[in-house]
């Protein structure tokens, strides 16, 4: 098996460490970043829906700068959503401030029934910059 090239933001590789998982893994150019969520520092879901979505994209920039990348670097994005209809405007709204020019990243956005106590989740794929 090929030796996975992890990422982790800093300040919570020990989060990442608890549940077993990366934050991100880098192959070649392309970085694959795990789903982020509105956790708080100690991994608690943010109640405030719309500082969730929020804290899950603050969250996705410290990955990505881990890695040496931006939201600049993002082509594929994975969105999850426990109720979309009723989410997407504010949804939109962090979306739009974190990518504010085209060309955008391709985005899948996909209605769920559970996110482990959260309301949204987001995952990419970025190259990674030379």
């Amino acid at each position: 098996m090929a030796t996975r090239n992890a990422v982790y933001p800093q300040s919570r590789q020990a989060l990442y460490e608890k549940n077993g998982y990366s934050a991100a893994i880098r192959s070649g150019d392309l970085l694959f970043v795990s789903g982020q969520v509105g956790s708080r520092e100690d991994g608690s879901p943010e109640p405030d829906f719309a500082a969730q979505v929020q804290l899950a994209f603050d969250n996705l920039q410290s990955v990505l700068e881990a890695a040496g990348a931006s939201f600049d670097d993002i082509v594929d994005v994975t969105t999850f959503h426990t109720d979309p209809e009723a989410q997407f405007a504010t949804v939109l709204e962090a979306k739009n401030r974190a990518f504010p020019d085209k060309p955008y990243p391709n985005w899948t956005a996909v209605g769920v029934n559970w996110l482990a106590g959260f309301d949204f989740e987001i995952k990419v794929i970025a190259r990674l910059p030379n």
